[in-house]
């Protein structure tokens, strides 16, 4: 078991790491890209530079820091979290236990553009199948998105229900394995309902694969789970019942720790100032506050 894993590899995340590394506790970065830093042309505005730097530059530049002190970095796609005391991370690479893990994989920049999406939240559409699919016994669900997140979600919900389907919304799937999961890739026009979500609105220029008739442009749904592109920080704390703010981004306390002891968070996901410096501050703190629980914790068992 780690002491600490860092998921995302950003300015809070590489932060994170080289303070935990400095302290002696051999940390894991799980990567699955640049993030929001890949739209960063000039970054001009962060104390040091003597010019201008791209945010892709600035990305690489962390890493190499990181991996310099040795730290370990796994490029994989993090599909959710279970635990509570001690933590397990599930990725596309794999199952790692931790003591503690930080949360630094930013925030998503644009919300689904699906009409009907937000008319809907709560009320039918949920972006947890963990927290809701109790909820779905036996009922028919779909779930959104391409990816393993996707994927995943869709497993959770078929442990309660057999009839799942996920929707790419016209775009290819991309998972990385074979699955009897029902796959519709028609674009999505619009999701519908009363006052509870009663099913999907399809365009009719792409067939369906594995499922119904092609022809058919409504596909009736009692619960919509959305799990579009890779799951994020907010997505994650979600899952594990961490508590959010009120616009959404996860709720931490001055030394960057959520609701759920060992899980901290850092960077954009927290909200606020979405900037490199203030990554960089809250990065460094969840790393020290990580230190300091994994030590604690250490202790009271050696005791």
């Amino acid at each position: 078991m780690k002491d600490v894993i860092i998921i995302g590899a950003g300015p809070a995340g590489i932060s994170a790491a080289l303070y935990t590394a400095r302290s002696n506790l051999n940390p894991i970065v799980i990567n699955n890209g640049i993030g929001a830093l890949a739209k960063a042309e000039k970054i001009e505005n962060y104390y040091g530079l003597e010019g201008p730097i791209s945010g892709e530059e600035l990305y690489e530049r962390g890493l190499v820091q990181a991996k310099t002190l040795g730290v370990r970095i796994i490029e994989a796609q993090v599909l959710g979290i279970k635990g509570f005391d001690t933590f397990t991370v599930q990725t596309t690479a794999g199952d790692f236990d931790a003591v503690s893990v930080i949360l630094a994989t930013g925030s998503r920049r644009a919300a689904p553009s699906i009409p009907g999406i937000r008319e809907f939240e709560g009320k039918g559409v949920s972006y947890c199948a963990v927290c809701d699919a109790f909820f779905y016994r036996n009922r028919e669900v779909a779930v959104l998105g391409n990816s393993d997140f996707a994927l995943h979600e869709a497993e959770e919900l078929r442990n309660v229900t057999p009839a799942v389907t996920i929707y790419t919304d016209g775009k290819e799937p991309e998972f990385s394995r074979e699955h009897p999961i029902a796959v519709n890739t028609m674009k999505i026009q619009a999701i519908e309902g009363d006052d509870l979500v009663s099913g999907l609105r399809m365009e009719n220029d792409v067939h369906a694969q594995g499922i119904g008739d092609a022809e058919a442009s409504f596909y009736p749904a009692d619960g919509i789970f959305v799990a579009l592109g890779t799951a994020g920080s907010t997505e994650i704390a979600r899952q594990m019942g961490a508590e959010l703010t009120d616009k959404g981004n996860i709720k931490v306390n001055s030394e960057m720790e959520t609701t759920i002891p060992g899980l901290f968070a850092a960077g954009d996901c927290t909200g606020g100032l979405l900037q490199v410096s203030k990554a960089v501050y809250e990065g460094s703190m969840a790393g020290i506050s990580a230190g300091k629980y994994v030590r604690h914790k250490n202790d009271k068992q050696n005791r």
